[in-house]
């Protein structure tokens, strides 16, 4: 896995290096390896589809614009998903009196990281309807939940719990410390926890109303 990435890494400098000297056509395989994740990234913190499509350009306009001053002290995935979570964050944070739209939609080839989050706590729904209907409503919740979170928190969790990103990556991205990092994963989900609880208890019919018994 570790040359793996690496090798990935070289590739990637070997392209940056080529634009920096005016190829400029080398930018689109940088844009054609990551464009399904930043958008994902951007989706997933700013809740819609149509913002996140035109925040995964601005990422990649502000990233081609700027990259003469990338000099290789990170990796260049590194810099252009903190370039995605800073401008999805400050995006989100702009317009929070906004209604957010569900995610709970096909991502639409988008997502090439699995369902993380969601299937962790999706049932598996394969050739049974009953789990297929409590896979969907499971998925519903959160991303329902996961767009109430903080964008700090849904940051970490993004890059964690869907991206697969280690620790030292995603404090590299953040420019944080691994333990800030953790911290924030661990209140993250802590937080996630008590909203899908939340809702799971809001959906249970009332057992007064029922005479005390839920069927």
């Amino acid at each position: 896995m570790e040359s793996h990435l690496a090798e990935g890494h070289f590739e990637d400098a070997v392209l940056v290096r080529r634009v920096q000297a005016g190829e400029v056509h080398a930018f689109n395989a940088l844009v054609t390896k990551y464009q399904d994740r930043i958008f994902n990234t951007c989706w997933r913190i700013c809740g819609d589809h149509a913002d996140a499509g035109e925040l995964t350009q601005e990422v990649f306009m502000k990233s081609f614009q700027s990259i003469g001053k990338f000099h290789g002290k990170s990796a260049f995935y590194t810099w252009v998903f903190r370039i995605a979570v800073n401008q999805s964050i400050s995006f989100k944070r702009k317009h929070a009196k906004r209604k957010t739209h569900s995610l709970d939609g096909s991502l639409n080839n988008h997502d090439d990281s699995g369902h993380g989050l969601k299937a962790t706590l999706a049932a598996d729904a394969s050739d049974d309807p009953i789990a297929a209907a409590a896979a969907s409503e499971s998925e519903h919740l959160v991303t329902e939940a996961l767009a109430k979170l903080d964008p700090d928190q849904q940051a970490v969790l993004v890059l964690r719990d869907i991206e697969g990103m280690d620790y030292q990556n995603i404090a590299d991205i953040l420019e944080v410390a691994v333990g800030t990092v953790k911290s924030r994963i661990y209140r993250g989900r802590m937080s996630l926890r008590t909203l899908l609880c939340d809702g799971e208890n809001q959906t249970q019919p009332d057992a007064k109303a029922t005479g005390g018994n839920v069927f």
